[in-house]
């Protein structure tokens, strides 16, 4: 319990660094892009790291198929989310290691 609180206070002393580097971080997080395919790369979603769907794109044998495509695009969006989430994740982790907190250490809205 005393080490986390350290720990915090450590943070403390570096707020306004820890502020810049998070508005970095949230800027930087509309460049990180990640892709996730379904049906064997029938569709393919591209999503950044704001979770925005940048682009989707469906082949022709999806189109034939109402049903099948339903299931299609859900199942690549979630991938692309799951995707571009873990590389988030990662570079806030970089953020994080550079103020010296432990691996897991985070705080409201990181």
């Amino acid at each position: 319990m005393f080490k986390e609180l350290g720990q915090f206070a450590g943070l403390m002393k570096h707020l306004p660094k820890i502020q810049e580097e998070m508005t970095q971080f949230q800027a930087r997080l509309g460049q990180i892009t990640a892709e996730g395919d379904a049906g064997g790369g029938m569709v393919k979603v591209k999503v950044n790291g704001r979770q925005e769907v940048l682009s989707c794109t469906i082949s022709d044998e999806a189109l034939r198929d109402k049903e099948v495509l339903e299931q299609l695009i859900p199942a690549a969006v979630n991938q692309a989310i799951t995707k571009v989430r873990q590389q988030s994740q990662a570079e806030m982790a970089k953020v994080a290691e550079s103020f010296g907190l432990p691996a897991g250490f985070s705080l409201p809205g990181m």
